[in-house]
């Protein structure tokens, strides 16, 4: 079976009546992880993005604090696992803003863990290259946000 493109899919939600439109979310949630994090984001969440912000920047910390520091290859297997929590919720959000301030704050993390990523050259790949995802990503906000986050990426690299 081939999936429709969002042209096709749009055009079908439109002719739906609200009770079946319902009950069409309600069944797309439960069939994956992901689509019921999403239906939260947009029904609970994505009126207070500041709020959304610091309940992942806790659950972040949650996880930096869970890392088994015994070996750097489970530093590196838990120092992904939040890259990727943390890129997820950016794309629920859809706001660069969002996901520059989360990976700003990644990079915070990663920069003051002990034991230091400096040990570990994939570790500092890691943190280099998120670096450079916020500087390009930096480059497409509005030019007072551009400040702002140019300052916090400098007191965060030096």
């Amino acid at each position: 079976m081939k999936a429709a493109n969002v042209v096709q899919l749009k055009k079908e939600l439109e002719t739906l009546d609200p009770e079946h439109l319902k009950t069409l979310c309600l069944r797309l949630a439960r069939f994956k992880l992901e689509n019921k994090e999403l239906l939260t984001y947009l029904l609970f969440e994505s009126e207070d993005e500041v709020y959304y912000i610091e309940g992942i920047k806790e659950e972040a910390d949650l996880l930096f604090e869970d890392i088994n520091t015994k070996s750097y290859f489970y530093i590196k297997k838990s120092v992904r696992k939040i890259l990727r929590m943390l890129k997820k919720h950016a794309r629920y959000s859809n706001n660069k803003e969002t996901e520059v301030e989360l990976l700003l704050y990644y990079c915070y993390k990663l920069k003051t863990f002990t034991p230091s990523i400096k040990n570990n050259v994939t570790l500092t790949n890691i943190y280099l290259k998120q670096i450079e995802n916020i500087e390009k990503k930096i480059i497409k906000l509005h030019e007072d946000l551009q400040y702002d986050f140019r300052e916090r990426l400098k007191n965060i690299t030096e």
